[in-house]
């Protein structure tokens, strides 16, 4: 963990910001560091400023030690998470916000209100984390994954319209790594087949499509506050929406199935409900992390598009796409393919073991959860077999299928995590550095 001073943040980030009037590379010949080799090879690492997370200071403190002696640590007998729903709401610019216990329960909440269950369909993509999946099965609903857009590691649209069957009850896209899916086509899909879409946001605080945030297009939006994402409170979520209704019901399900602060029983979601509720205290360090939200984010998007244009130079490394739509990145992760081709046949593992020796975190992200044990294991649960029986469980096992996933998860896949695109913009050069670095000295990489 580190603390930053305020003052130093705003002066680094401007100082990023500023930096983008240099030409694409200048900063890149003038560290004279790129005939030398590898570190693998024997070459000097190289140190960078990348920032350490969480980032916080006496804000964060002073907020946790007023919830402290308020002696209202739960949201039922505190106002501090009601003011933190009233301000995320409006970062957003959706009429409601509802604050819950994850990204997960987010999810969770949403589909217990829409009444998700036996015998429905929700199509979602195949290229995301686990628990957008897990939600649908917590419901004993069947999960239609959908193959991945490999330019942009996007939902492929196209290939989630096909999915639709008269069993499907929702549609429900995420915006990996930050970046939004095709929203223009998924809210068309859902308005032609009468679906409503829930937009799975939990990688994309503050990302824009068309200048309007994410997250306020669907019935509802779902995001994260878990320790790695670029708003966190350790554990934590909120759903945000345009629909009062939609709202009312997912509080009654996420406070036990009743509504208000008394303890009537609300309507909306039968009869389940279940605790899903946030607490001042996290309450509290969000609001404090939202103080400088805004400021990491336009550091986070000069580095994020400087890389970009840096990588684009190099044979063989392509940044993930964004979609025509997108006006705004999240970079929650930067995400980019490599091509063995380009690089004398050196494979994925032995360009990340390489690249990680040069100091630069970074992984392969995403697998295929389609092909996956733990998936695939739905087929022969129980519970699913008395639900739908065993040949509707072996064709779901065939829809699944998702040739172009598999390509881009098992040897093109780069993933970098938020907080690195925090660092100065040298370090976008020595990153790039690096990778060249590595390409020039492939041959002996390799093996």
């Amino acid at each position: 963990m580190k603390t930053i001073n305020r003052r130093n943040f705003i002066k680094a980030s401007a100082f990023a910001g500023a930096g983008l009037t240099l030409a694409p590379g200048l900063a890149l010949r003038c560290t004279g560091q790129n005939s030398s080799k590898p570190v693998l090879l024997g070459g000097r690492k190289p140190s960078y400023s990348f920032s350490k997370w969480p980032i916080f200071d006496q804000t964060e403190e002073q907020a946790l030690l007023e919830v402290l002696n308020s002696s209202h640590w739960g949201r039922l007998s505190g106002t501090v998470t009601k003011k933190f729903e009233e301000e995320y709401a409006k970062i957003n610019g959706t009429a409601h916000a509802l604050a819950v216990s994850s990204g997960t329960s987010a999810l969770f909440t949403m589909l217990g209100a829409l009444d998700v269950g036996p015998g429905d369909e929700v199509v979602l993509p195949v290229y995301t984390f686990v628990a957008t999946y897990n939600v649908v099965g917590l419901n004993y609903a069947l999960p239609i994954l959908v193959d991945t857009n490999i330019e942009t590691f996007q939902i492929d649209t196209k290939k989630m319209e096909q999915a639709i069957t008269p069993q499907t009850k929702l549609l429900m896209p995420v915006h990996i790594g930050g970046a939004p899916a095709d929203l223009d086509a998924v809210m068309e899909i859902g308005k032609k087949h009468n679906l409503p879409v829930i937009e799975d946001a939990c990688q994309a605080h503050l990302a824009e499509w068309k200048g309007q945030k994410v997250g306020s297009f669907g019935l509802g939006g779902a995001f994260s506050f878990q320790a790695s994402k670029n708003l966190n409170c350790a554990e934590g979520g909120a759903i945000t929406s345009n629909d009062q209704e939609f709202i009312e019901r997912c509080y009654i399900f996420h406070n036990q199935g009743q509504g208000g602060r008394g303890a009537s029983y609300g309507t909306g979601s039968g009869t389940r409900g279940t605790n899903l509720r946030l607490t001042e205290f996290q309450a509290a360090i969000l609001l404090a992390q939202m103080t400088r939200l805004e400021e990491q984010m336009q550091v986070r998007s000069a580095n994020g598009d400087y890389l970009t244009e840096l990588f684009n130079e190099i044979p063989g490394i392509t940044p993930a796409k964004e979609h025509e739509g997108t006006t705004r990145n999240a970079y929650h992760l930067y995400m980019f393919r490599f091509d063995s081709a380009h690089f004398d046949g050196l494979t994925r593992d032995e360009f990340i073991k390489a690249l990680r020796a040069e100091g630069v975190p970074c992984s392969t992200g995403y697998g295929q959860m389609n092909s996956s044990e733990y998936v695939r294991g739905l087929a022969e649960n129980k519970h699913y077999l008395k639900v739908y029986g065993e040949k509707t469980m072996k064709e779901w096992l065939e829809r699944n299928h998702c040739p172009q996933n598999d390509k881009l998860t098992k040897d093109q896949a780069v993933w970098f995590t938020q907080p690195m695109l925090l660092g100065d913009r040298s370090d976008m050069d020595k990153i790039a550095e690096a990778v060249r670095r590595i390409q020039k000295h492939a041959t002996e990489l390799k093996g």
